[in-house]
Order: structure tokens, then sequence, then C-alpha cells
């Protein structure tokens, strides 16, 4: 198992920003899929982002232009750029580790509130 330690929700206006963090405690991170999901009240989770080990990103409709999903290896650690944020990007946010070896880890989840 490894590790996943979200950190940068907040509470935020519409139309503002938030930089969501993840660090891992193991260098299994370094050849694992990364994501990054969301659950909403009375929601089930959903996909947010995700990124290979080499980079290659994934995004649903509803954020694609607005999130950016990326990594630092060296630092163990994924993130979620959101811009232009909505009413409706209000959840619980969770990194996701995929392992290789066929395991998954889960962060703790991170409020973002999005509201005037």
């Amino acid at each position: 198992q490894v590790q996943l330690v979200e950190s940068g929700g907040g509470l935020v206006q519409p139309g503002g920003s938030l930089r969501l963090s993840c660090a891992a405690s193991r260098s299994i991170f370094s050849i694992s899929v990364m994501g990054w999901y969301r659950q909403a009240p009375g929601s089930q989770r959903e996909l947010v982002a995700t990124i290979t080990s080499g980079g290659t990103t994934n995004y649903p409709d509803s954020v694609k232009g607005r999130f950016n999903i990326s990594r630092d290896n060296a630092k163990k650690t994924v993130y979620l750029q959101m811009n232009n944020l909505k009413p409706e990007d209000t959840a619980v946010y969770y990194c996701n580790l995929h392992s290789p070896l066929g395991f998954d880890s889960w962060g703790q989840g991170t409020q973002v509130t999005v509201s005037s």
C-alpha cells in the first residue's frame, strides 16, 4: 500500500482557481497511473483526471479545458490545477494511485467548495 496525503482544498468563488496536491509515500509513484476523483453529496464518485507515468493525461468533458493534472516524480507528488471553477465542481476530491502491481491506494479526500 501507498499513503497519499492531499492538500489545497478550500472555499473559492465561482470563476476562481485552486491547486490540489497529493504526496505519495513510496517511489512506486513514478511508475503508477495517478488520478483525481470527486464525490458530491448524494452522488457517485467520478473521474476528474488521470495521468500516466509517461505524462499522458485524460479528462472528462465536464472539466476539459479548465482542469490540468501534472506530476513531479522526484517529489512523488501529483497536482490538479483547477481554473474557472463552477458551483457544480463542489465535492470532496480524492487522489488515487493505480499501481502496475495491481493495487489501488486512495487519499483521505479534500473538500472543495465553490460558492459566492
